[in-house]
């Protein structure tokens, strides 16, 4: 269920920051963009869980 979730949250957020760039197509706002994407889905899909670390 987290993982699903998950999903749902990070597909939320390429959406927001997709439109938003469509609105304000400026070079800027695209690299932090990519740069904000690029560490969200590094966190989702590279980082292991360490469920013993609290």
């Amino acid at each position: 269920m987290n993982r699903f979730l998950s999903i749902i949250a990070f597909l939320v957020l390429v959406g927001f920051v997709g439109i938003l760039l469509l609105k304000v197509p400026r070079l800027d706002l695209a690299a932090m963009i990519l740069l904000t994407v690029g560490m969200v889905g590094y966190d989702f899909f590279v980082y292991k869980d360490r469920s013993g670390d609290h």
